[in-house]
Order: structure tokens, then C-alpha cells, then sequence
């Protein structure tokens, strides 16, 4: 295997792994009719990821998991496809999809070699998924690919700033910098001593905007999100209390150049 491409076997096995741990939680977002994004389940009108009317529109999802962004797409009209690497995650997906009567086009692969047509889609997705487990050089340059020119993207993944408040051993983020902000990329948490996971990639602000016109796309919206000031919610890797403080996401909306 290239050091390349290790990552993706990394990844795809800790997502078959962890595949049950995701099962209701998937069953719960497949059931709202107003979309939530993130760890802290931020309100739509906070982060809209996607348009509010997709109808007639091509989408596809980067890495879509148990699928119910995909199903969010559909349930507005996209003519929808969705990807992801873990075949144990797609099992979920399908079951829901059939339940809510969802016509998701589902494909087992790797969103950075998606084998899609090139300029098929008017839109493209990821909250998590291709977003923080695929190499950003790869992902965005092959969802420009297969995005129609004017075609737009939206993500949601990990903000830099906890990737740097959190210890190399894993453990939840703190108030110390724990890792160089130069040259952030590849974090690899396979071998963490507290919750051991996957392969991560992020990039310092100068990094994103830089690929971002490297490859084409324009810069239309960000937005930095932080848990709610009435969140009490206490995740293994981050508290509300640090969450309050310092953004954990980040959401950028990219439009292809027409």
C-alpha cells in the first residue's frame, strides 16, 4: 500500500468498526425534517449547508455515512448520489433510505477517486466524512471535477484551533497548543492512547484559502461554530465549557468558477 493511500484503508477500517456506535444517531437525523449540523447539533438557520429548494438539482454527498444528509437532499428535490468508504456504514444508509423512501443513489468508494463523470454535479456536500478524513488536495480537486461550472460545495469539518488544543495522546482538547500550526495536515490518531481513531487532515486558514484558489474555487461564505451557551453536553474529546470559548467546526460554502 502507498503511504499515499493508508489513510483510506486506516479510516474505512475504523468506520466499519464503529459503524453500530452511529446507527441511532443516524436513525435520529433521518427523522427531522429541519436539518441539524455537527457535534452540537447546530440549528439550520445557523449553518444552511445546503439550498433550501434543490429540485432538479444533481448532488452528491463526500463521504456521507449513515446517509441523512443525502436524505436531506433528496427530501428537497436533488436528484442525489452519496459516497463513502465503509461498506457497514452504507448497510445503514440503505435501510434508512428504503424507510424514508429516499431515492439515494448510494456507491462504496473513496470520495478522492470518486469515479463520477466529470461536470455531473450542480452541487456537492460534506459534514465530516470527505472533510477532515480525505486528503484536501485530492477531495476538493475531485469534487471540482465532477461539479458543473458555477457549481457549488459546502463543508462542515474540525476547526484547526482543536486540532491544536488537543493532546497527542488523544485525550479531549484543553487550553494548551499541543502541536505546530506550520504545515498542519495529516494528523494520525490510529495509535492514540485515549480513543484511538482514524487519519485526520486539517490546514492552517493561509493553507485552506491558498488550495482554494490553487484549484479554482471562490471563497462565498465561512462560518466558525461554537457550542450553544446553553449546551451542557460533555463529548470525549471536547466539553461544552471549551466549546463555548473556541470554535470546534468550521463550515465553507465554494462555488466552482462558471
Amino acid at each position: 500500500m502507498s503511504a499515499e493511500k493508508e489513510h483510506v484503508a486506516i479510516n474505512k477500517a475504523h468506520w466499519d468498526g464503529m459503524a453500530d456506535h452511529w446507527v441511532a444517531l443516524g436513525e435520529r437525523l433521518w427523522a427531522l425534517e429541519v436539518p441539524e449540523w455537527g457535534i452540537w447539533h447546530t440549528p439550520d438557520r445557523r449553518a444552511p449547508l445546503l439550498p433550501t429548494d434543490m429540485t432538479g438539482m444533481d448532488a452528491v454527498e463526500l463521504g456521507c455515512g449513515t446517509g441523512y444528509v443525502a436524505g436531506w437532499m433528496a427530501r428537497r428535490g436533488a436528484k442525489v448520489t452519496a459516497i463513502d468508504v465503509s461498506p457497514r456504514q452504507l448497510e445503514t444508509a440503505k435501510r434508512l433510505a428504503l424507510q424514508y423512501d429516499a431515492p439515494v443513489t448510494f456507491i462504496e468508494g473513496d470520495a478522492e477517486i470518486t469515479g463520477l463523470p466529470d461536470a455531473a454535479f450542480d452541487f456537492a456536500v460534506s459534514e465530516y466524512g470527505a472533510a477532515i478524513w480525505c486528503d484536501p488536495a485530492v477531495w476538493l480537486r475531485e469534487a471540482y471535477r465532477i461539479l458543473r461550472p458555477g457549481g457549488r460545495l459546502s463543508f462542515l469539518g474540525t476547526h484547526p484551533l482543536m486540532i491544536l488544543a488537543t493532546p497527542q495522546n488523544g485525550a479531549a482538547c484543553d487550553f494548551g497548543l499541543h502541536r505546530p500550526y506550520r504545515d498542519m495536515g495529516r494528523i494520525d490518531w490510529s495509535d492514540a492512547e485515549v480513543e484511538p481513531g482514524g487519519m485526520e487532515f486539517n490546514l492552517s486558514f493561509e493553507g485552506w484559502i491558498t488550495l482554494f484558489a490553487d484549484i479554482g474555487f471562490q471563497v462565498t461564505g465561512y462560518r466558525e461554530l461554537y457550542a450553544s451557551k446553553t449546551n451542557t453536553t460533555e463529548l470525549e474529546h471536547v466539553t461544552a465549557d471549551w466549546a463555548r470559548r473556541y470554535p470546534t467546526e468550521h463550515v465553507w460554502w465554494l462555488q466552482k468558477s462558471p
